[in-house]
């Protein structure tokens, strides 16, 4: 019997709920998080996204079909057209230009996982670097919904931050993330016990990264 996404989030279920429940998570929903938190966020995420568009350029050159081409030129242009583009707006919004972004020097957290996730993509194949890209692509889709289901999660005017919950539980990233899932689980019903093994590895040390990249976050404020 073959696996799936999900049988990668049952080998880490601890640290998957700790990032998808992260108190920086929380605080998005509910409106409280520290202002300064925020913007450290967003800077960083900036960053971020930049190396990670760079990880989907390097999927489309590890290819070896169309329709891997295709899923790689996908997630390319959900950072290049969708998430970057919005992110520029939230840091104009947040009083932070493009040529503040442009100058700014990496946190370790950001260089420990976009780092993390392009080494990962030359070691190793074209699954290797999917999984260790899939808690972000998938995480902030879940996180969006995850935030929509809980009661204290405020929405509208009422929330500064709720344009980033607009933008995670939209359409087109949601199909983004259902797209993500499907080719993962297509490639790794075809995985035997001991690569499932490694995959799994590199799944539960990104997603500690993105909790690391949560934290940071919430330990610039005030």
């Amino acid at each position: 019997m073959g696996y799936c996404f999900k049988d990668l989030t049952a080998t880490c279920q601890e640290d998957w709920r700790r990032y998808i429940e992260h108190d920086f998570v929380r605080a998005l929903g509910t409106g409280t998080l520290d202002q300064n938190a925020f913007r450290c966020y967003l800077q960083q995420d900036y960053l971020f996204l930049i190396h990670f568009a760079r990880a989907y350029a390097l999927a489309a050159y590890k290819s070896r079909t169309l329709s891997d081409l295709r899923q790689a030129k996908a997630g390319l242009s959900t950072i290049l057209d969708t998430e970057l583009e919005l992110h520029i707006g939230f840091c104009r919004e947040w009083g932070i230009s493009e040529t503040d972004l442009a100058a700014l020097p990496e946190a370790r957290e950001t260089l420990a996982y976009t780092r993390y996730v392009l080494e990962a993509g030359h070691r190793g194949d074209l699954l290797d670097l999917h999984v260790a890209l899939a808690p972000c692509l998938i995480g902030y889709a879940e996180i969006a919904a995850w935030l929509n289901e809980q009661p204290t999660t405020v929405r509208g005017a009422a929330n500064p931050f709720d344009a980033w919950i607009t933008l995670y539980e939209g359409p087109e990233f949601q199909q983004a993330m259902l797209d993500e899932i499907a080719w993962l689980d297509a490639r790794l019903a075809e995985v035997g016990p001991r690569r499932f093994q490694e995959l799994s590895q590199t799944f539960s040390e990104a997603t500690r990264l993105e909790v690391d990249f949560w934290q940071m976050g919430l330990d610039q404020r005030g």
